[in-house]
């Protein structure tokens, strides 16, 4: 690991009523129907940032002498408030000279415990939207991109879908 790398967070989730557990890798599990749903961030509109007025996967950079792992919970915190349990790796990749570890995560809690610190907005977005391409913001009143980096998470999880079901 390195300096300036990226890893972005996702979070698994286990329905107490149906004791179902998410494996979209991408986010929690919102049993409605037992339907599959994302908890996504919109990050501010700041050039100085990567992916500014888009929606992503919570996390961040890495201090120097952090791990990933170290690096991903201190970013939940920061984020949304949230005390990680076990940690997952779930790929590794690199584009555009910066490196992106993305991990899965329990979500321990009720998603509405999660308070949102960084960021302008967050949601929960069904795969159904995720595909489009756009989410719609709450708080903005409005249609927003996807990061590149959700949309790659996304792409890999569709994957790994196609895959399980042939």
């Amino acid at each position: 690991p390195r300096v300036g790398s990226d890893p972005i967070e996702s979070l698994d989730w286990t329905c107490p009523r149906c004791a179902t557990r998410a494996t979209i890798g991408l986010g929690e599990h919102r049993c409605t129907g037992c339907a599959l749903a994302v908890r996504i961030q919109l990050r501010d509109d700041l050039e100085s940032i990567i992916a500014p007025g888009r929606w992503g996967l919570f996390g961040g950079h890495m201090e120097p002498g952090e791990t990933p792992e170290q690096s991903l919970r201190r970013e939940l915190l920061e984020e949304i408030g949230f005390r990680s349990g076990a940690v997952t790796p779930w790929f590794r990749s690199a584009a555009g000279g910066r490196v992106r570890h993305v991990f899965r995560v329990e979500l321990n809690v009720e998603p509405e415990q999660l308070q949102l610190y960084e960021g302008q907005d967050m949601t929960l977005a069904s795969l159904e939207e995720l595909g489009s391409g756009w989410v719609w913001s709450p708080r903005l009143a409005q249609h927003r991109p996807l990061a590149p980096s959700l949309q790659e998470a996304l792409a890999r999880q569709l994957r790994q879908q196609t895959r399980r079901s042939s």
